[in-house]
């Protein structure tokens, strides 16, 4: 039976649910039209997100989403949902985790945006960015346009935005941009930092969201150190719980190892 055939009965293999977003998405964008779909399972699944990542935020058939969703949720089985249950406190409502943040059946996941704030257009790119949306399906990036074409300016650093998560585990993604350090480390810099963190669980709150997960916001290509990064991280949220009652619980996603010991060691003194 032709995938096509199969199509029309609702009965596709992963395999051929992702044959079929590659060749709908290679259809819509004639300047790809000569590109090869490899033969490996791999190298569909990069071409995939590749076209996923260039795509620009425009519309697409109803047809294209439903196999894409169930795609993208197979995808999510297939790597494994963390929750809360999974980890142990540091302290009360306070969490570290390392690992894939877009595995996290949280309230919300944190997002380091761009001020463009529709994703990261570089083909599989590793920064957070690139895989949230990459995960969270082609819906994350049209929603996103749609907040910055209400709002008419590109995001302010320090500020924050909230969107259903779509094929994630997690309820929502909020998307904050942090600021970018060029030369020496400023006061300003880290006051950008802590706002990027308060905006992130205020927003939290007023959609009634009980658990958050941070990645390490800026510390990547934005290049804030490291361990000041931390240190404002984990200062901000204690303060913003202490000043508001908030009962949210807090993850530190981390990915690298010394963000984990920075944060193990910030937590248990």
């Amino acid at each position: 039976m032709m995938i096509d055939d199969r199509k029309k009965t609702g009965i596709m293999n992963q395999s051929e649910n992702r044959r079929y977003l590659i060749e709908e998405l290679l259809k819509e964008q004639p300047r790809y039209a000569h590109l090869q779909i490899p033969a490996d399972a791999q190298g569909e699944k990069q071409l995939l997100r590749s076209l996923m990542n260039v795509r620009m935020p425009k519309k697409i058939r109803p047809e294209f989403l439903h196999v894409q969703d169930e795609y993208l949720k197979a995808v999510a089985e297939e790597k494994g949902v963390v929750t809360l249950s999974d980890m142990e406190a540091v302290q009360p409502d306070l969490y570290i985790w390392k690992g894939d943040i877009t595995r996290l059946k949280v309230g919300a996941i944190v997002n380091a945006a761009n001020s463009g704030m529709t994703g990261c257009y570089q083909p599989c790119h590793n920064c957070i960015d690139n895989c949230i949306h990459t995960y969270a399906g082609i819906e994350l990036r049209l929603a996103c346009a749609d907040l910055m074409e209400k709002q008419g300016k590109e995001e302010p650093t320090g500020q924050a935005k909230i969107t259903p998560a779509y094929n994630l585990p997690c309820d929502y993604v909020i998307h904050t941009v942090g600021p970018i350090v060029q030369g020496r480390l400023t006061k300003h810099h880290e006051e950008l930092l802590a706002s990027c963190y308060r905006s992130c669980l205020q927003i939290a709150d007023e959609h009634d969201v009980k658990s958050i997960a941070f990645c390490c916001i800026s510390t990547g290509v934005f290049m804030f150190p490291n361990e000041r990064a931390a240190e404002i991280a984990v200062e901000t949220v204690k303060q913003y719980k202490q000043e508001t009652g908030s009962k949210i619980q807090v993850i530190f996603n981390v990915f690298k190892d010394i963000d984990e010991e920075l944060y193990q060691s910030l937590l248990e003194r």
